[in-house]
């Protein structure tokens, strides 16, 4: 980030670069990792979405594999559909994690939510 405020600087510190936008494909996703979690990422029409890896269905970490139809990623595994922007199925039933993405001097940042779990 050049030049950012004190406000921008706390706005954006909690996420992580992961790579170069040139470095996405469109309408192909990438994996990676971002404090152990497992993260899907996608540019289609210039637009960077960040969900989660992990497929609920039977959890396999296919989802950047998954091709894209109507705004939603689908799972090559089993043909699950997740919407790119929210992360939820189709019924608008619960489904992937959503990460928010940026695009700051060419370079994407990811903000993963880690969840706690208090028992």
């Amino acid at each position: 980030m050049k030049n950012s405020t004190p406000a921008e600087t706390t706005e954006f510190e909690d996420f992580k670069k992961v790579c170069s936008i040139d470095s996405l494909k469109e309408y192909k996703g990438k994996r990676f990792f971002i404090d152990d979690i497992e993260v899907a990422v996608f540019k289609i029409d210039g637009e960077v979405y960040a969900l989660s890896n992990i497929c609920p269905h039977q959890h396999t970490a296919l989802i950047y594999d998954g091709f894209i139809e109507d705004g939603c990623v689908v799972c090559p595994a089993h043909g699950w559909m997740f919407n790119l922007k929210t992360g939820r199925m189709p019924a608008d039933s619960k489904g992937l994690d959503s990460y928010p993405a940026k695009v700051i001097d060419g370079n994407v940042f990811i903000k993963v939510i880690k969840k706690e779990l208090n028992w």
